[in-house]
C-alpha cells in the first residue's frame, strides 16, 4: 500500500467517524502538542450544537453523552492544599510560604499539591462526582495579587508586598504545579487576581480602582507578567474590580494589549465567581445580563465562574445564547472560547486520544502520605521567622515552660482560609513544645473566653458507641431521584426545605471526627444526611466553651440541644455554650448535619479558665519562661467575611492593634518576672512594638498549617535554626498610611514607606551568624546595560549549621517614582560552622530596569548601588554594598 493509499484510507475512516482530517493529521505529524490539542478541540466544538456550545463556557460544563465527553467543574481550589472529600495536606498559609523566600521549596510544595488535586480527581471519577467542585485538573492558584496593605484580609493568601518575590514565588508554584512540561500540565495552574486587587473585601465587586502607568508596570503586574511569560501558566483568573474605569474582565488594557498581545498568552481566561455578573449588575458597563456575558467573552473571558452554579440553577448558558441571537456574539466568539477550553483538557489528560499525552491515572490513590507530611513540617519550619532574641532562645531543654494565649492549644488557627477541614491531624503548639522537650515540663494555662476561639474536637476526646477513637457516622441518602437543575434559586430553596431522607444509612462507620465526607462514597447523591453518635471524653475537667458551624447542623450533648442550624448562611456559627466537663467522663454527643448540594458542619471547643490572671500567677510562680501564643485567625481577616468586630470590618481589619485582651496577657505575662517568648499566629501585619520592645523573643509563625506547632517547637528547642524572612513590612499604626482605597503605592511597602517601621521586610534572625565580603561587579561583554553578574563570599562565622537567605537589592538612580531600593535577588542555602561560600547572582537586564513615571520600564542611565545582605541594606543587618553606572537609557518591552 502506498502512502497516497494510506492517507485516502485515513481520510475516509475520518469522514465515516465524523473525526476531522486536519485532527488527525496534526495529531500524528509534527507540530506542537499544543497545536494538535487545538485542532483535536476544534473538531470536537465543530461537532457542538449552539445549545451544548453555550453550557460548556460556565464553571460547570455538564456532559456530552453522545460525544463522550464526561462532566467537568472548572471551580478546583488548592492555594496551600488540595481541598476534597478526604484528608489532604495542609501546607503553610501562602503568606508563610513566601516568609520561606525559598523558591525550590515552594515548588516541591505545589507539586505535593498538584499530586493531591489529580488523586481527588480520580476519586471524582471513581464517584461520579466529575462535575463538582474540586475534582478538575485545574487550579485557581496561586494568588499573586501584592500585599499592599496590611487591612486586607486576604492578603495571608499572597507572596507579600514585594513584585519581584512574588514573582519569583509565583513561578516556583505554576512550575510545580503544572509539572515539567507546560504543554502537558498535570494541572492546569490559574495565578489570580488580574489584576490592581487587594481590597478593601467589601467594595471588591463595584471598586473603580485608578491606577497610574508608573504603579500599575512597577507594582501591579510584574509577577502576572512572570507566571505567564516564565512560569507558562496555562490559565489566568481575571478581577472582581474595575481598572480605570474598566471591569477587569472587559479590560482591553489586561487582556488583549498586555495578556495576549505583549505577553502571547496563548491559555484560557476564567473569571473570578460573578465577576461577569458584576459587568452588568454592579459595574453597570454592560445594560444587562446578556449584554455583559457578551461584553466579557468579546473581551477574552472563555469560562465564566458563576456562584449560582453552587445550586444547580440551569440556564446560565442561555445568556450566551440570546447575545448570538440578539448578534452580540458571534460564532467564531463562542468557538475560540471553547476551543482553548477543550484543548486545555485534552493536554491536562482529562479529555483522552491526544497523541503525545499519556494516559492520566485514575485510579484512586493514597491522597495523604508521609512524605508529604514531612513536607509540611519542613515548610512551616522554613517560614517561621525570629524577630528577636535576648538569648533566651534556643532553650536548653529541661525548662519548666508555662504555655498561654488563646493560640496555645489552639489547631483551627494553622489552617488559615481556603483550606481543608480533612487535613493529616493538626499539631497545637503545646503539643510540639511536648515533641520537640520531651525532658521540659511544659504546662498548658488556660485564658479567659477569647473571639478566637473555636478548634474541632480531637480525635482523642471523642468515642464511639462501641469505645473507638472517634464517632460513629451514619449516612442517610435522600428519598427519590433529585432535580439535577433548577430554574432559580428560589426554586432550589423549596426543595432543599422539603427533602426528605431514607430511615437505613447508606453508610456506617467509625470517623475520627466531624467533617462532611459523603462525596467520597458513590452510593450517596449530593443529598444526604449524616448523624454522628459517641462521646465527648474530656482529657482535663474544667470549664469548656461549645458551639457548632454549618447551614443546616444540630448539637445535643448530654441529653441537651446547645444548637440548632436550619437553611442557615454559609459560615453561620452559633454562640459558644459554656459548660463545666470532668476529666474522663463520657457525656453522650449527636451531631446532625445535612448536605443539600453544599454541605459543611463544625463542632468546635475550647477549654478556658475563670480565673486566668490567678492560673497564671500560680503557675508562673513555679516556672522558667512563658510562652505565649497569640495573634489573629482566619475566622475574623479573610474573603468578603460577615464580621464586624472591633478591629475587623467584612474581612478586613480597621486597626492593626493586637488584640485588646491579648495585650493586656503580654503585659500580665511580662510582670511576672520570667523570661517571655510571644509566638505570633496571623496572616498579617501587626503592631508588634510592645513585644519588641518587652519579650525576651518574638517568633512570627504565621497559619503554619497542619505541622505548625511541631515546626515552632523545634525552633524553640534549637532542633531547627530558623532562617525565615518577613515578606511584609510591620507598621506601627494604620495611621502612618494612605487610605486603604487608594492604590497608589506611595507611602506603602518597604520601596515606598518613608517612616520607620517596627520590623522591616527582609528581615530574620538567626542561631548562626554570617559574615559578607565584598563585592565582585561584572558586566556582561563589558556593558552593565546587558546585564551583571554580581558575586560575594560569605562565611558562617558560628559554632553552629544554620541556613542564610542572601537578598540582593538595587538603589537606582534618582527619578520620579524611584524607589528607595528594591529586591533583584535571593538566595537561602546552609552552610556548616566556619564553611565559606561564594555566591553569584545574575542579573538580566530587566532586572536592572525600573519604570518611569509614564509607564514605560527602562534601564536608566547614571550611578546604581547593588547592597547583598542578611536583609535591607542600612537596617543594621549584616551586607555588603558596592556601586557600577550606566551610561544609556535602554527601553525594555512591557
Amino acid at each position: 500500500m502506498t502512502l497516497r493509499d494510506v492517507s485516502a484510507r485515513l481520510l475516509s475512516m475520518c469522514v465515516a467517524f465524523g473525526v476531522s482530517a486536519v485532527a488527525l493529521a496534526s495529531d500524528t505529524g509534527g507540530a506542537s502538542l499544543r497545536s494538535r490539542a487545538d485542532e483535536k478541540a476544534r473538531a470536537l466544538v465543530d461537532q457542538l450544537t449552539l445549545d451544548e456550545k453555550v453550557e460548556q463556557l460556565l464553571n460547570t460544563a455538564p456532559a456530552i453523552p453522545r460525544l463522550k465527553i464526561p462532566a467537568y467543574n472548572w471551580w478546583t481550589e488548592s492555594l496551600h492544599g488540595a481541598l476534597g472529600p478526604v484528608p489532604t495536606t495542609n501546607f503553610p498559609e501562602p503568606i508563610g510560604l513566601a516568609a520561606s523566600f525559598d523558591e525550590a521549596m515552594v515548588k516541591d510544595v505545589a507539586a505535593a499539591i498538584s499530586v493531591e488535586v489529580r488523586a481527588l480527581h480520580a476519586l471524582g471519577r471513581k464517584t461520579g462526582r466529575l462535575g463538582r467542585i474540586g475534582t478538575g485538573l485545574d487550579t485557581w492558584s496561586p494568588n499573586i495579587n501584592i500585599f499592599r496593605d496590611p487591612r486586607w484580609g486576604r492578603g495571608q493568601e499572597t507572596f507579600g508586598e514585594d513584585p519581584f518575590l512574588t514573582a519569583r514565588l509565583g513561578v516556583a508554584y505554576v512550575r510545580g504545579m503544572q509539572g515539567q512540561d507546560p504543554e502537558r500540565p498535570d494541572v492546569v495552574a490559574s495565578p489570580k487576581h488580574f489584576a490592581v486587587h487587594s481590597g478593601p473585601e467589601s467594595t471588591r465587586h463595584e471598586a473603580n480602582v485608578f491606577v497610574t502607568p508608573h504603579d500599575l508596570e512597577d507594582t501591579y503586574l510584574p509577577a502576572f507578567r512572570a507566571a505567564i511569560v516564565e512560569g507558562k501558566a496555562g490559565s489566568i483568573m481575571c478581577a472582581y474590580n474595575r481598572v480605570n474605569g474598566e471591569p477587569a474582565c472587559v479590560s482591553d488594557l489586561l487582556l488583549k494589549d498586555r495578556l495576549r498581545d505583549a505577553w502571547k498568552f496563548e491559555g484560557y481566561v476564567v473569571s473570578d465567581c460573578d465577576a461577569v455578573k458584576d459587568i452588568s449588575d454592579n459595574h453597570k458597563f454592560a445594560p444587562d445580563a446578556v449584554s455583559g456575558v457578551a461584553a466579557g467573552l468579546k473581551a477574552g473571558v472563555d469560562n465564566e465562574c458563576s456562584n449560582a452554579t453552587l445550586f444547580d440553577i440551569g440556564g446560565l448558558g442561555g445568556r450566551y445564547k440570546q447575545a448570538y441571537e440578539r448578534g452580540l456574539l458571534s460564532m467564531q466568539d463562542i468557538d475560540r472560547a471553547l476551543i482553548r477550553l477543550f484543548s486545555a483538557r485534552y493536554r491536562n489528560g482529562d479529555l483522552p486520544g491526544l497523541a503525545g499525552r499519556p494516559a492520566i491515572n485514575t485510579q484512586p490513590t493514597p491522597v495523604t502520605t508521609p512524605e508529604r507530611d514531612a513536607l509540611a513540617l519542613k515548610s512551616a519550619e522554613k517560614s517561621l521567622v525570629l524577630l528577636k532574641n535576648d538569648g533566651v532562645l534556643p532553650l536548653k531543654g529541661t525548662e519548666r515552660i508555662v504555655v498561654i494565649g488563646p493560640h496555645a492549644d489552639a489547631t483551627r488557627v494553622l489552617r488559615g482560609n481556603y483550606s481543608s477541614p480533612l487535613s493529616s491531624p493538626p499539631v497545637s503548639l503545646v503539643e510540639g513544645l511536648h515533641r520537640a522537650l520531651p525532658k521540659a515540663t511544659v504546662t498548658l494555662v488556660p485564658g479567659a473566653a477569647s473571639i478566637t476561639d473555636g478548634d474541632p474536637i480531637p480525635t482523642s476526646a471523642l468515642r464511639s458507641p462501641r469505645g473507638e477513637p472517634g464517632l460513629l457516622a451514619e449516612y442517610y441518602d435522600a428519598e427519590g431521584a433529585q432535580p439535577e437543575r433548577y430554574v432559580s434559586h428560589a426554586a432550589f430553596a423549596e426543595h432543599a426545605s422539603t427533602v426528605k431522607f431514607k430511615n437505613k444509612p447508606a453508610v456506617s462507620r467509625v470517623e475520627p471526627g466531624i467533617a462532611m465526607r459523603g462525596n467520597e462514597h458513590a452510593q450517596l447523591s449530593d443529598y444526604y444526611r449524616v448523624v454522628w453518635t459517641g462521646f465527648v471524653v474530656p482529657p482535663e475537667s474544667g470549664t469548656y466553651r461549645i458551639g457548632l458551624g454549618g447551614p443546616n447542623a444540630e448539637l445535643m450533648l448530654d441529653g441537651k440541644v446547645l444548637a440548632r442550624h436550619h437553611h442557615q448562611p454559609w459560615g453561620t456559627r452559633s454562640e459558644m455554650t459554656t459548660l463545666e466537663l470532668r476529666k474522663g467522663q463520657r457525656y453522650p454527643i449527636r451531631v446532625t448535619a445535612d448536605a443539600l448540594l453544599l454541605s459543611g458542619v463544625e463542632v468546635l471547643w475550647k477549654r478556658v479558665s475563670t480565673q486566668p490572671e490567678a492560673e497564671l500567677r500560680a503557675a508562673a510562680a513555679q516556672a522558667d519562661v512563658i510562652v505565649a501564643a497569640v495573634g489573629l485567625n482566619s475566622n475574623l481577616e479573610g474573603e468578603e467575611m460577615k464580621v464586624e468586630l472591633e478591629g475587623f470590618s467584612g474581612g478586613d481589619k480597621t486597626s492593626i492593634d493586637l488584640l485588646a485582651d491579648q495585650r493586656r496577657l503580654l503585659e500580665l505575662a511580662k510582670s511576672l518576672g520570667r523570661p517571655l517568648i510571644v509566638v505570633l499566629m496571623n496572616g498579617s501585619t501587626l503592631d508588634l512594638s510592645w513585644p519588641k520592645e518587652h519579650a525576651a523573643a518574638v517568633l512570627e509563625a504565621w497559619y503554619a498549617g497542619q505541622a505548625g506547632g511541631l515546626a515552632i517547637g523545634n525552633v524553640i528547642s534549637g532542633k531547627t535554626n530558623p532562617a525565615g524572612r518577613l515578606p511584609l513590612t510591620f507598621y506601627r499604626s494604620v495611621a502612618d498610611l494612605p487610605p486603604f482605597e487608594d492604590y497608589s503605592m506611595q507611602g506603602r511597602t518597604y520601596r515606598y514607606f518613608a517612616g520607620t517601621p517596627v520590623y522591616p521586610f527582609g528581615y530574620g534572625l538567626s542561631y548562626s551568624t554570617f559574615e559578607y565580603g565584598a563585592l565582585n561587579i561584572q558586566a556582561v561583554d563589558g556593558m552593565a546595560e546587558r546585564g551583571l553578574r554580581v558575586t560575594a563570599t560569605i562565611r558562617n562565622t558560628s559554632s553552629r549549621a544554620g541556613e542564610e537567605v542572601a537578598q540582593l537589592y538595587l538603589d537606582p538612580p534618582d527619578f520620579e517614582g524611584a524607589p528607595r531600593v528594591a529586591l533583584r535577588g535571593v538566595q537561602r542555602f546552609e552552610l556548616q560552622p566556619g564553611e565559606q561560600r561564594t555566591l553569584t547572582f545574575e542579573l538580566t537586564p530587566r532586572d536592572l530596569s525600573f519604570v518611569t513615571r509614564d509607564g514605560a520600564r527602562q534601564i536608566f542611565a547614571g550611578e546604581h548601588r547593588v547592597s547583598i545582605g542578611s536583609g535591607q541594606p542600612a537596617s543594621g543587618v549584616p551586607g555588603q554594598s558596592a556601586a557600577f553606572t550606566t551610561t544609556q537609557v535602554v527601553p525594555l518591552p512591557l
